[in-house]
């Protein structure tokens, strides 16, 4: 907007009595002198507005005041200036009632735009231009043979200066004026960048003018570039002390960001606090995401670690499972004492004692696994939790597997010429229960092998939280080892349902029958619940599934017969049996 536009303007808003309004003008118009004069030119005081910095060329207005027409006598502006100032005719034979002018007219002590040198500001800059090129083509002329900016170090023939010669050193150029203002180009071609922050204000006189409040300065330090004059700024409301704010919406807080207002100004916005996980501060007017690991306080002013969770001991949900855990191991070597104490009696001798003790030693193992699940998860707990899990419930179950056998042999044994616990006698029940167990020790180090379990954060359940838990690595070899298991189960409790209607005397195979039911049922209703889960739940779901299993063989097997053992010992004979 020009010097003209901004008088017409402001003789409008004089008229509509529009006061108060703080105005940023650039250097088409905040400098112009016409202003002062112009009607309402009292609505523009306080405006602010870069512009050229202003500077005294040496030497300038010495010289402007000693010119004279006779030096330009082809110069029609020369003239019109000539006869406007001195209001006579440089051309006597011209028909005009100008006096003629008698040749010792001077611009020594005459007043006027054209020797006024005090507010030079785009002539700076063609002051600076002219002497740039004037030290450029000093360089060019200066230069030492084989020390030159060209090819093979050589320097440029005087007598046929090309432009592109000039240029090169016109690059390298740097001068301090008199002045004091340095000189130079950027790797751009730019030179530094200087401007003054000018204020109108208005003089004792009543008229406005443009002073000076701060520079600019691109060629200081950063941390220096802008110098303030340490003169009190005048702002649009006439007042030096209160800056002027926006009146439609104050700054918006930290943890907030704007949402622009329909059909209003850019200034006239709401403050609406940034979505989970993304934050703003003081430096930021937007939301901006947390890191993946990160997350937003409440505040949402800073991102905070992600809380990295897991089933730990230390929470109440971990601290019943080790429990129950514990339970288990102390119920079983009870039941071990009890047994062990009474192993010469006709029940616990009936019930193959080698294979229960066996039995009761690998439920121990079962109960204690379950700790392994428990904790922070790292390489070697997440490679021992699933292996030592399947191996155990494996020799648990080929354990069940070989009383149920042992229990048709039996049966089978009593029939009139039969021979068949020949084939299968203590040799081959130890032979059968680590076959069994071995070939799950086979799937377990191919699977950690190939593709082994390791701890792994998942961030894709929750937002705010990283779940710390173990990757299968290779699901085929998670669901091997749970396949095998099942397997044996299943084998287990189609023998024992076979048997379920031999003579009171075996009723050991309706007791397992039982227990691999319970078996059966828990991993059946595991595999859904497992897949459901979120988060550390999916491990406390493993856990009560390793743990129920565990407690249904202990009790539907050895239950039993505890109770007989201490409370019914009339029962406990060899007729009995």
């Amino acid at each position: 907007m020009s010097h003209r536009e901004i008088k017409l303007l402001a003789k409008e808003l004089h008229k509509q009595n529009i006061t108060g309004l703080q105005w940023a003008g650039s250097d088409a118009w905040v400098t112009d002198h016409s202003l002062t004069d112009s009607e309402g030119h009292s609505i523009l005081v306080g405006s602010l507005g870069f512009t050229v910095s202003k500077a005294k060329i040496p030497g300038l207005e010495e010289h402007l005041r000693q010119l004279h027409p006779s030096q330009f006598p082809d110069s029609q502006f020369v003239r019109d200036f000539w006869e406007d100032v001195f209001d006579c005719a440089l051309n006597a034979t011209e028909n005009t009632k100008k006096k003629p002018c008698t040749g010792l007219e001077s611009l020594q002590n005459i007043d006027s735009q054209f020797t006024d040198v005090s507010e030079l500001r785009f002539s700076n800059n063609v002051y600076k231009s002219v002497y740039a090129v004037a030290h450029a083509l000093d360089n060019l002329i200066k230069c030492e043979e084989g020390k030159g900016p060209f090819l093979n170090s050589s320097c440029a023939d005087i007598k046929n200066i090309q432009p592109w010669q000039v240029l090169q050193y016109l690059d390298s150029v740097n001068f301090t004026t008199q002045e004091g203002e340095r000189v130079y180009f950027d790797r751009n071609g730019d030179s530094p960048a200087r401007y003054e922050l000018v204020n109108l204000q208005m003089t004792n006189k009543g008229t406005m003018e443009g002073v000076t409040v701060g520079i600019y300065d691109a060629s200081l330090p950063e941390s220096h570039q802008f110098i303030t004059n340490n003169i009190p700024v005048v702002w649009g409301n006439g007042l030096t002390q209160e800056v002027p704010v926006s009146v439609c919406s104050e700054s918006c807080l930290p943890g907030t960001h704007k949402v622009l207002q329909k059909g209003r100004p850019v200034c006239c916005y709401d403050c609406i606090p940034c979505p989970s996980g993304e934050i703003s501060n003081v430096t930021s007017i937007i939301c901006m995401k947390c890191p993946p690991v990160y997350w937003s306080n409440k505040q949402r002013d800073a991102c905070i670690p992600k809380t990295i969770e897991f089933l730990a001991y230390n929470e109440i949900l971990g601290l019943l499972l080790v429990l129950f855990s514990l339970l288990g191991v102390f119920l079983t070597i009870i039941t071990t004492l009890v047994f062990y104490c009474h192993k010469e009696t006709p029940l616990v001798r009936a019930n193959n004692s080698e294979l229960s003790f066996l039995l009761l030693f690998s439920l121990t193992l079962c109960f204690l696994c379950s700790l392994t699940f428990i904790g922070r998860p790292s390489e070697w707990s997440c490679m021992l939790r699933h292996t030592a899990f399947g191996i155990t419930f494996v020799l648990c179950i080929s354990c069940v597997l070989g009383k149920t056998i042992v229990v048709l042999m039996a049966f089978k044994a009593t029939l009139p010429g039969t021979n068949m616990m020949k084939w299968f006698g203590p040799a081959q029940q130890r032979l059968s229960v680590l076959a069994f167990t071995l070939i799950q020790v086979l799937i377990c180090i191919l699977w950690l092998t190939i593709n082994p379990p390791f701890p792994f954060k998942n961030m894709k359940i929750y937002k705010d939280r990283i779940i710390l838990e173990c990757a299968l690595g290779s699901p085929v070899g998670f669901w091997a080892v749970l396949g095998y298991i099942g397997l044996l189960a299943i084998l287990c409790f189609v023998l024992a349902f076979l048997a379920r209607k031999l003579p009171d005397n075996f009723n050991e195979a309706k007791f397992i029958t039982f227990s691999m039911l319970i078996f059966c049922a828990v991993w059946i209703t595991f595999i859904p619940a497992y897949a459901s889960s979120p988060g550390k739940f999916t491990v406390a779901v493993e856990i009560f599934a390793i743990l129920a299993s565990s407690y249904g063989l202990l009790f539907c097997i050895f239950l039993p017969k505890c109770f007989i053992i201490l409370f019914r010992p009339e029962q406990n004979t060899k007729r009995h049996i």
